[in-house]
């Protein structure tokens, strides 16, 4: 399956749920319960990992002192994203509620699938936890002149890049699966598709609202015909929709946003940096997912839980690892932590995101161009 891609892995795993869910008598679907409880628990045992391991390093590269660009641009790309966040929130909360079914039973605790064994394999430490030693240690990092301790942070990082490469992404398929069994046997999957699909085309048409927003906002300020500046950046729209990666398309990206009237200095600096600080598109996403799911669970979406989630989320998304998929694993743990979501509300996020994740890098990556604009003024 590795020459699959991901979407297509996770579309296969969603159909062999449904099936296995509908024709497997209950014996053999505890074998599937089993490995989702498990995998489950994996999951929670490296949430930390994730948060210290990509939190931490990310706030001290920005927390040194590297000049007035990046400053600017790490400003306006982070207040994009939380813009960003917040918008989706107000327009999803008055949407989702229409479109989606209240209370699904979706196998939470308590399912009534049986599991063969269980195995309890507890975190080292909880999310909160987690988040204030990353916040500690990345500042602390951007405070000494030594750099023994970030060399080690960042060695981490690549362990834990290696495991959501080699070892999560790989085996979500058969999670996702899994998860779908168990929602199938209890009976609601057609609303639960259904669900996806409205939501689904939610993500996508505000993806589109934001860029013209950002694009009207970034013409105004510099005088650039903001509907040209966003025609210039449709090849790397479309290449990232291709590729699923905001790193893949930043050659295409530099050479769409000088197109803008953007400085070679700037549009070289910005661009690649972007890619991986302004995710702004994955966070509409994940928003978006987050409340579908909420409501799908039958949890309330209150907003100033989802603040304080959006903005930490925004730090969190400078860090994201750059696998697809990476954002909505560095995200887990604010899901949990946040949000309130149990394993099974986490596995239908993913599935909720991977579905769109060439749809939120297209975003990013054209958002990239917007923000490029802002700084070549403000420089």
């Amino acid at each position: 399956m590795k020459r699959i891609g991901l979407l297509p892995r996770l579309i296969i795993g969603i159909v062999l749920g449904i099936v296995i869910g509908t024709v497997v008598p209950l014996p053999v679907l505890r074998v599937f319960a089993t490995f989702q409880a498990l995998f489950a628990q994996f999951l929670s045992y490296v949430v930390p990992f994730i948060i210290i391991a990509f939190i931490a390093p990310g706030i001290a590269e920005l927390g040194k002192d590297a000049g007035r660009l990046l400053g600017i641009t790490t400003g306006i790309a982070y207040l994009s994203t939380v813009i960003a966040g917040i918008g989706a929130y107000f327009v999803g909360s008055y949407l989702i509620p229409n479109l989606v079914n209240r209370g699904l039973s979706i196998g939470e605790e308590g399912a009534s699938i049986p599991l063969i064994v269980e195995i309890a394999i507890p975190p080292l430490m909880d999310v909160m936890t987690a988040l204030i030693t990353a916040f500690l240690l990345g500042l602390g990092m951007a405070a000494i002149e030594n750099k023994y301790l970030y060399n080690i942070i960042s060695d981490f990082k690549e362990i834990i890049e290696k495991v959501i490469r080699n070892v999560i992404i790989p085996i979500l398929p058969f999670y996702i699966a899994s998860v779908f069994a168990s929602i199938t046997y209890a009976g609601n999957i057609a609303q639960t598709l259904l669900s996806f699909i409205k939501v689904f085309a939610v993500v996508v048409i505000l993806h589109w609202v934001y860029l013209v927003l950002a694009y009207l906002f970034a013409g105004s300020v510099t005088g650039f015909s903001p509907f040209k500046a966003l025609k210039n950046m449709m090849p790397a729209y479309f290449t990232a929709i291709g590729t699923q990666s905001s790193a893949a398309t930043i050659p295409i990206t530099v050479r769409q946003a000088k197109l803008n009237n953007i400085s070679e200095e700037v549009a070289e600096f910005v661009i690649p940096l972007c890619a991986t600080i302004h995710l702004a598109g994955s966070t509409i996403t994940l928003t978006i997912c987050s409340i579908a799911v909420l409501i799908i669970s039958g949890m309330p979406i209150e907003f100033g839980a989802f603040l304080t989630f959006i903005f930490v989320l925004g730090v969190t998304m400078i860090a994201a690892p750059g696998v697809p998929g990476g954002a909505v694993m560095a995200a887990i743990g604010l899901l949990e932590v946040y949000l309130g979501f149990g394993e099974n509300a986490v596995a239908l996020m993913i599935a909720l995101y991977l579905a769109q994740d060439s749809f939120g890098t297209a975003c990013n990556v054209t958002g990239d161009g917007a923000i490029a604009m802002l700084v070549n003024k403000f420089k």
